[in-house]
């Protein structure tokens, strides 16, 4: 398995403010698959996806990317984790509002030692024509294209999506869901996408739904819904 998470728990606070926010958390994800993670806000979904990226630290438990235990790693080894091996696509794209659609993108491959193509790339994601474009002169979904190119230049092997369509309108979303699924399949990256949304289970080889800081149900789907299908 290339992700295997084991018992994880993780709470914040003390006393009258004291959360239990994951409470036994336990689920494996085969490579080059597609999981959805569905849950309401406050759920503990962002926080199991935080944890996985090795952005925050759990109180016990294990989780294992590519057979390494992270939770073990001490912070110097936990940066070399999210460079070499993890790319991470945030809600609100978090550009570099000086630096044009390329210029945004490059700041990631110096980061890699096997980055991908940069011009095939641009072409898989239908930015091109906006490569010297500021995020200013872009619009929502295409500022989300290039977060998405930013952390996949990289080349990682496991990509985390903390709602990636939420900020979207509903064509501009599934344009993205394709975009996604399409790499998927061109890269086998593993992806990890994190939603309130139900309809993005179709999508999914593996649904997570989480509720009150735990897994209440899991499930792998035989047939997987092409991404252009969805409806919502």
């Amino acid at each position: 398995m290339f992700v295997e998470v084991s018992d994880v728990r993780k709470s914040y606070g003390q006393g009258g403010s004291f959360v239990q926010v994951l409470n036994g958390v336990s689920t494996r994800i085969g490579r080059g698959r597609i999981c959805v993670i569905l849950g309401p806000s406050g759920s503990g979904k962002s926080t199991l996806l935080h944890a996985l990226g090795g952005l925050d630290t759990v109180d016990s438990g294990r989780i294992c990317i590519d057979g390494k235990e992270i939770t073990r790693l001490n912070p110097e080894e936990l940066a070399d984790y999210r460079r070499d091996t993890l790319g991470f696509v945030f809600q609100f794209y978090n550009l570099i509002p000086d630096l044009t659609t390329e210029e945004n993108i490059q700041v990631c491959s110096y980061l890699s030692q096997s980055p991908l193509a940069m011009q095939e790339l641009l072409d898989t994601l239908g930015l091109t024509e906006h490569r010297n474009k500021f995020p200013s002169q872009l619009s929502g979904g295409q500022q989300q294209r290039c977060a998405i190119a930013r952390a996949l230049i990289k080349n990682p092997g496991l990509l985390l999506c903390d709602e990636p369509t939420g900020a979207l309108d509903t064509k501009t979303a599934k344009e993205i869901l394709i975009l996604l699924e399409k790499i998927n399949q061109r890269y086998g990256t593993t992806m990890l996408l994190v939603t309130h949304n139900d309809a993005l289970r179709g999508m999914a080889d593996k649904v997570i739904q989480i509720k009150d800081g735990q897994i209440f149900k899991e499930y792998d789907n035989e047939v997987r819904m092409p991404a252009s299908s969805l409806t919502w």
